[in-house]
C-alpha cells in the first residue's frame, strides 16, 4: 500500500469520524487524533511522513485564515490587555519552564531543550477554534481564548528561530537581537497582512461574481503567507491579520449569494483540512517513537511531565493575572471567581502550529553534523500535542459546564428571538413609509398589493418569534414584492449590524441571523 493510498483512505476515514463527532457532540480533534494513533499502530499501514512545507504552506494558511475570520474585532478590543499578557509573558514563561524541565529529565542539551520549549510555548488556533465551536462560551471569554491562540504564534516563532539559531550555530542569545527579530517578524507580517487585505478589499468592491470572490477568498491566505515568508517576515502573522481585517469587513464587501457560496466552500475546505491534519498528528506519533535512539526511550514518562508543566505554568500565570485585572476593574462584588481562569487555563491545547514548527527543525548544525536529538524533539512535540488534544479536549466541555459560565441554550434563543423581532419592527417602520401614496405611484401598479403582502410577511415573522408557529406561503412572490422585500432585508441587515456595533448582541447571533437574511434574499432572486 503506497503512502498516497494511505492518505486518501485517511481522508475518507477522517471525514467519517469528524461527521460522527459532530453528530454525537464529541470533540472532533481529540477523536481524530485517537483514530490516527490507532491507524499508525497497525503493522501493515506504511509510515506517512509529513514534509514541513505540506503543513506550513498547504494546510496552515486556510485554517489560520478561517480561525481569524471568526474572531470578533469588537470583543477583541475589550480583551486586549489580558491577551497581551498571555501573548508575551505566558509564552516566554512556558518556553523557559519546558526547556528547564526537558533539560532535567531528558537527554536534550540546553539548546535543544529550549527548541522544544519554544515549539510548545504557544497554544494552537486551529485546535482551540475547532474545540471552541462546541462550547457556548461568553463572547469575552471566547474572544480571549481565540485571540491568545492567534496572536501568540509570533512570539513563539521568534523564540523558535532564536533557539534554532543557537543550536545550529552555537552562538549565544542576544536580547537586543531577539527584540529586533520579533519586530521584523511580527511587525512586518502585520503590515503585509494589512496590505494584502487592503488590495483584496479594492478587488472585492469591484466585483459581484460569486465564483471569482470564492476564488479570491481561497487565494488570500496563501498570498499573505507566501509574500510574508518571501519578505523574511512572519507568514502566520500576515495570514491572521488579513483574516481579522477581512472577516470584520466582509459583510460590506459582498452580497448575499457571494457570502453564501464563499462560506459553503470555505467551510468544506476547513472541515476536510482539519479532519485530515488532526488524524495525521496521531499517525505521526508511532513513526516518531520508532526512530528514537536507545537513550531516548523514557518518553512515556517525559511526555506527561512536559504536558503537566505546560498546564501548571498556564494555571500559575492566568490566575494571578486574573486577580490583578479583577482588582483594577472590580465593581460591587469583590469576590474573585475561579471560573473564567479555570476555563482559560484548560483551553490551552497544542496542535498543528507546534507540529509544523517541529517538522521544520534543521537536520544538521553549521558544521554538517546531525542536530542532536532531533527525533526526540519531534516525538516529544507530537506526544504532547496528542496528549493535550485527547485529555484536555475530552474534558474541556465538562470543565466549562462545571464552571457555570457557558451560555444556556435558552439564553442564546432569547437573544436571537429578541433580535429577529427588533429588526422585523425596523423593517415594518420602513414599510409604513413605502405605503405612502406617492411612494406607491413610483413603484408601479402592483406596489400596493406587494406592500400589503410584505407587511403580512413581516407580521407573520414577528408572530413566529413570539408563538413559534408560522408557515411560509408556497406561492412565488411577484416582482414588486421581491423588490420591496429586498429593500426591507437591507434595512434589517443594517439594523442587525447597528445592534452588534452597539454591543447589544453577540457576534454569534449576528452571524447566524445574517446567514438567515442572506438565505431569504437569495430565495427572492428571480430564477433564470
Amino acid at each position: 500500500m503506497t503512502g498516497l493510498i494511505v492518505v486518501l483512505l485517511l481522508v475518507v476515514v477522517a471525514t467519517a469520524v469528524a461527521t460522527g463527532a459532530r453528530r454525537w457532540s464529541l470533540p472532533a480533534p481529540s477523536l481524530l487524533v485517537i483514530v490516527g494513533l490507532v491507524a499508525g499502530l497497525i503493522p501493515w499501514v506504511p509510515e506517512v511522513r509529513l514534509p514541513p512545507h505540506v503543513i506550513n504552506v498547504v494546510v496552515l494558511p486556510p485554517l489560520l485564515y478561517a480561525a481569524a475570520g471568526e474572531i470578533s474585532v469588537r470583543d477583541l478590543r475589550t480583551v486586549w490587555r489580558p491577551v497581551t499578557g498571555l501573548v508575551f509573558g505566558l509564552v516566554l514563561a512556558s518556553a523557559i519552564a519546558v526547556g528547564y524541565v526537558a533539560r532535567a529529565i531528558t537527554p536534550l542539551t540546553a539548546a535543544t531543550a529550549f527548541i522544544l520549549g519554544s515549539v510548545l510555548a504557544s497554544t494552537d488556533p486551529v485546535a482551540v477554534t475547532a474545540l471552541g465551536r462546541r462550547l457556548s462560551l461568553p463572547p469575552s471569554v471566547q474572544a480571549m481564548v481565540q485571540a491568545e491562540s492567534l496572536f501568540n504564534d509570533a512570539t513563539s516563532l521568534v523564540l523558535y528561530k532564536v533557539a534554532v539559531a543557537t543550536a545550529v550555530s552555537g552562538s549565544a542569545i542576544s536580547v537586543p537581537g531577539t527584540v529586533e527579530q520579533f519586530l521584523i517578524l511580527a511587525g512586518g507580517g502585520a503590515l503585509i497582512g494589512a496590505a494584502v487585505a487592503a488590495v483584496v478589499t479594492l478587488i472585492r468592491r469591484r466585483t459581484d461574481d460569486a465564483m471569482l470572490e470564492t476564488v479570491i477568498a481561497l487565494v488570500t491566505p496563501y498570498a499573505s503567507y507566501v509574500i510574508a515568508e518571501q519578505s523574511h517576515t512572519s507568514g502566520v502573522t500576515a495570514v491572521i491579520v488579513s483574516g481579522v481585517v477581512l472577516g470584520s469587513t466582509g459583510h460590506k464587501l459582498s452580497n448575499a449569494p457571494v457570502r453564501l457560496q464563499a462560506h459553503a466552500v470555505y467551510d468544506t475546505v476547513t472541515f476536510l483540512l482539519e479532519s485530515v491534519v488532526f488524524a495525521l498528528i496521531g499517525l505521526e506519533l508511532p513513526w516518531a517513537v520508532r526512530h528514537l535512539a536507545r537513550d531516548e526511550h523514557g518518553w512515556p514518562l517525559w511526555v506527561p511531565v512536559i504536558a503537566l508543566t505546560l498546564l501548571a505554568v498556564r494555571l500559575l500565570w492566568i490566575f494571578p493575572l486574573s486577580a490583578l485585572i479583577h482588582r483594577r476593574h472590580r465593581e460591587g462584588d469583590n469576590r474573585l471567581s475561579w471560573r473564567v481562569p479555570a476555563v482559560l487555563s484548560w483551553a490551552g491545547t497544542r496542535g498543528v502550529m507546534p507540529l509544523a514548527a517541529a517538522l521544520s527543525i534543521p537536520l544538521a548544525t553549521h558544521t554538517g553534523a546531525p542536530l542532536p536529538h532531533r527525533a526526540l524533539i519531534l516525538m516529544l512535540t507530537t506526544g504532547t500535542i496528542a496528549l493535550t488534544l485527547i485529555f484536555q479536549g475530552f474534558t474541556l466541555a465538562p470543565v466549562v459546564r462545571s464552571s457555570g459560565i457557558a451560555l444556556e441554550p435558552e439564553h442564546t434563543a432569547r437573544e436571537e428571538a429578541r433580535t429577529r423581532r427588533h429588526i422585523a419592527h425596523a423593517a415594518l417602520d420602513e414599510l409604513k413609509l413605502l405605503g405612502d401614496p406617492e411612494q406607491l405611484a413610483d413603484l408601479g401598479a402592483a406596489a400596493e398589493a406587494a406592500v400589503k403582502q410584505a407587511r403580512r410577511h413581516l407580521e407573520a415573522r414577528i408572530h413566529q418569534v413570539e408563538d413559534a408557529h408560522y408557515s411560509d406561503p408556497d406561492a412565488r412572490p411577484a416582482d414588486a414584492y421581491r423588490e420591496i422585500r429586498r429593500t426591507l432585508i437591507a434595512i434589517e441587515a443594517a439594523e442587525l449590524q447597528r445592534l452588534y456595533e452597539a454591543n447589544k448582541i453577540s457576534n454569534a447571533t449576528r452571524r447566524r441571523i445574517q446567514h438567515e437574511l442572506d438565505l431569504e434574499e437569495v430565495s427572492l432572486r428571480p430564477r433564470d
